[in-house]
């Protein structure tokens, strides 16, 4: 009785349509809550996505961070866990207010002629505009968050969970209000932080100028070395090693200042490095952090000569420059240098410039009344947490830079001087004394403590809002409302809230090296201050994007390419395998658009093979050995790579785990397995065989679900009748049999036969429907059981035991036997004869090489054990393969 599975093929396109198949089934999954989470008896496993910036659109960064995560809470959830993925945006208060100044100023709209809540109605709409972009592009990738605990940095909850924060740390001492050398912003004119100031590794072209000072009552004066002459007119001191034989002459004396005629000491100083420049540097406190310490040291006097915009200001003493940008005030004061012939030289060289993360432009060091966090207060705990691996930093070499920046943490500049963001919650009696409190009621009711007279309006709230960093450090507490019950009397939570007690500590955060110390850390710390507990388990963390000629991708170099479009062209499910098959946790991935494209011709892979096993006719008969013996090997080899990817999981190791899935399906299942049991043509298949073949689909599918969503749903319903209702999402992880080592060592002396035989029809020409014979000098008793197969594919008359000679054989060994196939009379023995003449004179020169360096001790005794194995095995396999083609040679002869 023949049988067909009619339903099933023709329900199946003949070309995988991947743009239908993923709007179909993402639908789907949202429809039916797929994706959502709710406190209950399992196992939570919780990933917070790192909020992208609301100014953000997706791309390859944001593509591979993502996809790893949606990797990992897939495959928890198919292992049983309660998974939830929670997403969300940050407001980026540089980068939003920087936009919404850009979109009023295309209006003929100043940001100075706005009250600051007429700004913020207009940066409110912008975000209700343009805000959820990025999510909703993720998407398109397949990303199963819970949707419905979307989170926004400054959504109400969020907003209190800042406020009440500063007021516990303020409370605490470890916030406080103070005039220190800060990294400036003239662009955005905002504080920075130091982690918010980039370097170029390469460094940048500046210039060292040389320029001469007139020294009182000396005639040579002295020369000085800056890189920025424009502060010049800032200068209070010139500086000089008091151990420096060239100068010491000259500390108490009086220079000027040049133009200025300023008049200002030379003093000594050890900071100052005799091998520098001339040896001797100007000291200018007010944009220069070094300069400000010597100052403070020498009681020096502050000149700030720079406005917050980077303009010279009428302290400069030069009416000339008042209003001019600093660069080009330096290009100024260069030419008017030299016309006063005090330029002595000017030097190119290559030096590390701090540029803002935000706006790129150059940093201006600033002495400015900020707001800080004391950070070695409360770092130490997170210390520990990383270094005792209580805390797991995938790749772990990233330990080390995490080490180096907590034992040198710094004090955390928190305010920026802008509109969009958290406001400090410190608000200003009009004699200027302060209060902190999260509402201006509560600030009211203490300012009365003070002064019983004291109104509403007398309370002024300080302008500045808060770095964006110092909300999104709350993150792992505050999506699940932890704040909300924050005792500010005791400084502790009082009591969680049911979604922060299941959820909280959460398992894995996947997040860029970058952002180790912006970010990582810094969670890290609120952790353990308010949860005494850590934020999360494992932190794996992502390479940068690179094209394939290894630079960075940017806009500006036109090299990043657009992930929608990619998905468009690709697939998502293409896209993501893409993304994964060269990024290695910590390692820049290389990024090449023929990985997306190897991805996309996977999925076809993938398909074709249902297609081919739903052609097949169907009989009840009992199948032969050689589908039997498949059956088995297939069984633990898929048991083998299950039990390897179970472990490439626990090490993070995403992308090897994919590479062994791939290859699994690709070469094992496609390649060998259904070669193995397919039917001749116009035969049918036994039904026990298409039901197994069908079983390791599924198990398939479900091992290869976490990275391609889509086509393995789309597959794993057509694969036999699945009910609507159920999900591959939901589906259990496999499990693994018995690996059967021994068959797969038999089978993968199978293969290697099998592969010499091919190879030999290729050399030789040979098509596969005209039958060969095989002869062994070794009847193997275990390796006979695959015989089946081999005649199968090979297309094999016969496997015989070699009884004597074998004239006119092509020879080749597999293990300790060797195998003879009978040429056929057509080959020109001539030409063969001199071909494996010519093969063994190669052989016998590569023999030579690798004898003559084994030979040598000096060889042999320095080079690693491993390399000279691998010496000794070319000496083996050259030998055995002259052996070899001299049996072929004596053959040929014996024609």
């Amino acid at each position: 009785m023949l049988l067909r599975n009619y339903r099933l093929f023709e329900a199946m396109e003949k070309t995988y349509n991947p743009h239908t198949v993923e709007d179909k089934w993402y639908h789907t999954w949202m429809s039916k809550g797929l994706f959502t989470s709710k406190p209950d008896e399992r196992d939570p496993y919780t990933i917070l996505i790192p909020p992208p910036n609301v100014t953000g659109v997706l791309h390859m960064g944001h593509m591979l961070n993502n996809t790893i995560q949606d990797v990992l809470i897939r495959k928890a959830r198919m292992n049983g866990k309660n998974a939830c993925w929670v997403p969300g945006t940050d407001h980026a208060s540089i980068a939003t207010e920087a936009k919404v100044v850009a979109m009023l100023r295309e209006q003929g709209i100043k940001k100075s002629d706005l009250g600051r809540e007429e700004f913020l109605k207009y940066a409110w709409e912008w975000k209700e505009k343009y805000g959820g972009i990025i999510l909703e592009q993720l998407k398109k990738l397949g990303a199963s968050c819970d949707w419905e605990r979307t989170q926004f940095t400054m959504d109400e909850h969020y907003y209190r969970a800042v406020i009440r924060v500063f007021v516990d740390l303020y409370n605490k001492g470890l916030i406080y209000r103070g005039m220190r050398m800060i990294n400036w912003d003239c662009e955005a004119k905002t504080a920075l932080s130091n982690e918010e100031v980039i370097y170029n590794e390469a460094g940048e072209s500046s210039i060292m100028y040389s320029v001469r000072y007139e020294v009182e009552n000396d005639k040579n004066g002295i020369i000085i070395a800056t890189q920025r002459p424009e502060t010049i007119m800032g200068d209070v001191a010139l500086a000089v090693n008091p151990m420096d034989e060239r100068y010491k002459h000259l500390i108490g004396k009086i220079a000027l200042v040049p133009f200025i005629n300023r008049r200002i000491p030379i003093i000594g100083d050890a900071y100052v490095d005799k091998e520098f420049g001339t040896g001797c540097l100007k000291v200018t406190p007010a944009h220069d952090v070094n300069d400000y310490e010597i100052g403070q040291r020498h009681q020096l006097p502050v000149i700030d000569t720079l406005s917050a915009d980077g303009t010279l200001n009428e302290k400069c003493e030069l009416p000339e420059f008042y209003g001019i940008d600093r660069f080009a005030a330096r290009k100024l004061i260069v030419k008017k240098m030299h016309e006063a012939g005090i330029l002595v030289e000017e030097k190119t060289f290559t030096t590390k410039i701090g540029r803002s993360e935000r706006t790129n432009t150059v940093v201006e060091p600033r002495l400015s009344e900020q707001w800080f966090i004391s950070m070695k207060a409360f770092s130490q705990r997170a210390l520990e947490a990383v270094e005792n691996n209580e805390i797991k930093l995938h790749p772990a070499k990233f330990k080390n830079t995490y080490r180096h920046w907590m034992e040198n943490v710094k004090d955390w500049c928190i305010s920026r001087q802008l509109w969009w963001g958290h406001r400090i919650p410190a608000w200003y009696f009009p004699n200027g004394e302060m209060i902190v409190a999260e509402t201006i009621d509560e600030a009211l009711a203490l300012a009365k403590k003070k002064n019983p007279d004291i109104k509403r309006e007398d309370l002024r709230q300080d302008d500045d809002v808060l770095d964006t960093w110092a909300s999104s450090w709350l993150w792992p507490v505050a999506v699940f409302d932890g704040f909300e019950n924050l005792d500010l009397k005791t400084g502790k939570i009082a009591k969680k809230t049911q979604d922060l007690a299941y959820y909280y500590p959460t398992n894995v955060l996947v997040t860029a090296p970058e952002i180790l110390f912006f970010w990582v850390a810094r969670m890290i710390i609120a952790g353990y201050e308010y949860m005494g507990d850590m934020p999360f388990k494992d932190v794996y963390l992502t390479g940068i994007v690179r094209d394939k000629q290894g630079r960075k991708m940017s806009k500006s170099l036109g090299n990043s390419p657009d992930p929608l479009l990619l998905i468009e062209k690709y697939s998502a499910d293409g896209v993501r395998a893409g993304m994964l098959f060269s990024s290695p946790a910590g390692n820049d991935l290389l990024f090449d658009e023929s990985l997306c494209e190897q991805g996309r011709n996977f999925t076809n892979k993938i398909w074709n093979a249902l297609r081919l096993i739903k052609g097949w006719e169907v009989t009840n008969q009992t199948g032969d050995k050689g589908n039997q013996i498949a059956i088995e090997w297939f069984d633990s080899r898929l048991s083998q790579v299950l039990s390897e990817t179970n472990d490439l999981f626990e090490k993070f190791r995403i992308n090897e785990a994919l590479m062994s899935i791939y290859k699994l399906i690709w070469d094992d299942f496609c390649s060998w397995y259904l070669e193995m049991i397919k039917p001749a043509f116009g035969q049918p298949i036994d039904r026990e065989t298409l039901n197994q073949t069908i079983h390791f689909f599924d198990t398939l599918m479900r091992l290869l679900h976490p990275f391609m969503p889509f086509i393995t749903e789309e597959i794993w319903h057509l694969l036999d009748d699945k009910n609507k209702e159920d999900s591959i999402m939901l589906a259990s992880w496999p499990k693994a049999n018995t690996v059967n080592n021994e068959l797969l060592s038999i089978y993968g002396a199978a293969q290697a036969i099998i592969i010499q035989i091919r190879n030999y029809r290729k050399t030789k020409n040979i098509p596969q429907k005209e039958m060969l014979a095989l002869y062994t000098s070794n009847q193997n008793t275990d390796l006979s059981e695959c015989y089946p197969i081999i005649m199968k594919l090979c297309n094999l008359s016969a496997i015989e035991g070699k009884t004597n000679n074998i004239p006119n054989a092509y020879v080749f060994v597999e293990g300790e036997t060797e195998y003879y196939i009978p040429m056929s009379n057509d080959i020109d023995l001539e030409a063969e004869y001199e071909r494996i003449n010519k093969e063994i004179v190669y052989l016998e020169g590569f023999l030579k090489s690798v004898t003559n360096k084994l030979n040598n001790p000096g060889f042999v005794s320095k080079a690693k054990l491993e390399i000279v194995e691998m010496e000794n095995k070319k000496k083996a396999d050259a030998e055995l393969q002259i052996a070899l083609l001299r049996k072929q040679l004596i053959s040929l002869q014996s024609n």
